[in-house]
């Protein structure tokens, strides 16, 4: 590609980050085509919680967790489960979790996602307000709840870090708690407020509206299945079936989630990658029992008032890419709900589960890919992808449309 040409950028993946990707350079004059064998939304995008919560800085592998790891295993209702026939697949990827959560790795795990978080919150009620659906985003905090103090204490280290990076949180009693959420149960006497917080109501429709904003800028999207990226005379090609196939590229983002790591262990780029299986609840209705995203923390539950409902979401289950979904899980989350909120009797509901991209130590992978030119990495964001999807698409933007390149940021790669 000459100096003045217009770079030619295949984006492999139209969740909500590879979207915001496409977006993000399209808007900045690349020749921009978004891949993904389902419309743009409709993964892991479309079943999250819609928290944009950049206080999120604690990764989800924290000291003592090796105490956790029998109950992963053995608790099909753990909020962190492992079934025991997975152990073997999950054995490498567990013990660099396991390491993660030592004291140092922690700390400087924070600090990556503090920075990748930085300015979310503004950024998309700024990106809502751009696509013309204003009404999808709601700045009214997150509520975090705990039933006692040795619940409290349990997430002390969690609380610190944010404290540190300068988010504001309030302490609230009961009284508190009632003021703001008053259909949450009695149990819950202590709420840890995070007023500067924000919600996305209907993150599936939030992603539809970038797309459609991309297309009709002259991006286009292909739906088709990609089985492998190629070398192509300095750029890249995809192979697969459809109408992008063996079409030459410039640059390739891989932004393909849970299914990042098949497109590039063929190139002898080796991600720790592993799929935090997510699961939700959602009554269809009695949206007003929660009038903002409320966390049962002690549960690691995510109550949220979406369009559509009532969406309670959580869980994190390691068990690969090609088991069914376990009902169960959902079904726990439906109990859970309606033993803590007053009107969800009755209500009928329908369950989702979907797969979250996870580096053993939170921290997403953005950036070039090293030893190979042109090709770009914006997966492993966990439960995050919401919350970090407009700053990893700057970031891309930057760093391909700029004159440097930087390798990518986040966990280490592993070496083949």
């Amino acid at each position: 590609m000459s100096a003045n040409a217009t770079p030619r950028v295949v984006v492999v993946g139209a969740g909500i980050v590879g979207t915001s990707i496409a977006h993000a350079l399209r808007k900045r004059g690349a020749d921009v085509t978004l891949v993904d064998r389902d419309e743009p939304g409709s993964g892991c995008s479309f079943g999250n919680s819609g928290a944009i919560s950049p206080g999120s800085v604690a990764p989800l592998a924290m000291p003592g967790v090796l105490a956790s790891v029998p109950s992963m295993m053995l608790d099909d209702e753990s909020p962190l489960y492992l079934p025991l026939r997975y152990l073997p697949r999950a054995l490498p990827w567990l013990l660099q979790f396991v390491a993660s959560a030592r004291p140092k790795a922690v700390e400087a795990a924070a600090a990556k996602l503090a920075a990748i978080h930085a300015g979310a919150i503004d950024a998309h009620e700024a990106m809502t307000r751009e696509l013309g659906v204003p009404e999808l985003f709601l700045r009214r905090g997150h509520l975090h709840l705990y039933p006692d103090e040795a619940a409290l204490g349990k997430d002390a280290t969690g609380w610190r870090m944010r404290k540190e990076y300068g988010f504001q949180v309030e302490r609230l009693d009961r009284g508190g708690i009632e003021t703001l959420e008053p259909r949450v149960a009695e149990r819950y006497r202590i709420g840890m407020y995070m007023g500067d917080h924000a919600t996305i109501l209907n993150p599936f429709r939030y992603v539809q509206a970038m797309a459609r904003a991309f297309a009709a800028a002259g991006g286009r999207i292909v739906r088709t299945s990609v089985d492998r990226l190629e070398p192509l005379g300095g750029g890249w090609s995809l192979r697969g079936t459809g109408e992008a196939d063996g079409h030459a590229f410039d640059h390739a983002v891989v932004a393909a989630g849970a299914w990042s790591r098949s497109l590039l262990s063929p190139l002898g780029v080796h991600l720790s990658l592993e799929s935090q299986r997510g699961y939700h609840l959602q009554f269809q209705g009695a949206r007003d029992v929660v009038s903002r995203t409320v966390v049962l923390a002690d549960k690691k539950v995510f109550v949220t008032p979406m369009e559509e409902g009532l969406r309670v979401g959580g869980t994190v289950e390691i068990a690969g890419l090609s088991a069914p979904p376990d009902e169960r899980r959902a079904a726990v989350l439906g109990r859970i709900a309606r033993e803590n909120f007053r009107g969800l009797e009755n209500v009928p509901t329908r369950t989702w589960m979907g797969h979250r991209p996870c580096m053993p130590d939170s921290v997403p992978v953005i950036g070039a890919a090293p030893r190979h030119a042109g090709l770009w990495l914006a997966t492993g964001h966990g439960h995050l992808g919401l919350t970090d999807s407009l700053n990893t698409a700057q970031r891309i933007a930057d760093a391909l449309l700029g004159a440097r390149a930087p390798l990518a940021a986040g966990a280490e790669l592993a070496r083949a």
